[in-house]
């Protein structure tokens, strides 16, 4: 099997450096070939110069930079668009995940085009888990697909599936983005418990206003797209 993983990462200095390494020993035991790619999306940290040191160190390990903040989607365009091998997953840069567990995405990859992880005991605020549900049944009662953890940063995606279909989300709404248009084509998703640590270091930014405005205002301009 053949794995280009990346994580967007915004300010991550702090957590990026284990979970990229971790990563890539974890892929050197699973893979034929693969690659580790941290997306920096403009941070005003250093986490663009430690993953510089990490690449000196670990040929699998590359950069992408966003000199200025993008956004959540426009991070993870980048890595899917940047990604070469046939299969590609990505988590989120702040460490929750445990990236050892994507051995169960792989094994569900048998069966499915898309293998997701669903959180069994989110460690967020409990805001953030109401606006989560919310967000949930919203997206399913506009597209009709059946995901329970739609925005949960653990997924095995075909690249053929990155390949076929135009991602035009800037921000949040990326994950609802991918599953509806790869769900429309006819591709399978399937869903695996994976479990949720508490951030390590940092700070959330997913919850700000305007984030969750350019959500909405993204979901209803797919939902005009696709109906």
């Amino acid at each position: 099997m053949k794995i280009s993983a990346f994580f967007p990462a915004h300010n991550e200095e702090a957590n990026i450096v284990e979970l990229a390494k971790k990563t890539s020993k974890v892929l050197s035991g699973i893979c034929d070939e693969y690659e580790v790619i941290v997306v920096n999306d403009g941070s005003k940290d250093r986490t663009k110069e430690v993953v510089e040191n990490l690449m000196k160190e670990d040929s699998h390990i590359k950069l992408i930079n966003h000199e200025i903040n993008k956004g959540y989607g426009a991070a993870l365009k980048s890595g899917f668009y940047n990604a070469k091998y046939e299969w590609i997953f990505f988590t989120d840069g702040d460490g929750q995940f445990d990236v050892n567990e994507i051995t169960k995405l792989i094994e569900l990859s048998k069966e499915c085009d898309i293998a997701t992880g669903y959180r069994i005991k989110r460690q967020d605020p409990f805001y953030r888990k109401i606006n989560a549900f919310a967000w949930g049944v919203l997206v399913k009662l506009l597209f009709g697909f059946n995901v329970r953890d739609v925005d949960c940063a653990f997924k095995l995606i075909k690249k053929e599936i990155i390949d076929k279909i135009k991602l035009e989300a800037e921000g949040a709404m990326i994950s609802t983005e991918l599953l509806a248009k790869a769900n429309k084509l006819g591709y399978k998703i399937k869903e695996v418990g994976v479990n949720h640590y508490p951030r390590k270091a940092g700070k959330q930014t997913g919850a700000k206003l305007k984030v969750i405005l350019r959500a909405f205002i993204e979901l209803f301009k797919l939902y005009g797209k696709l109906k």
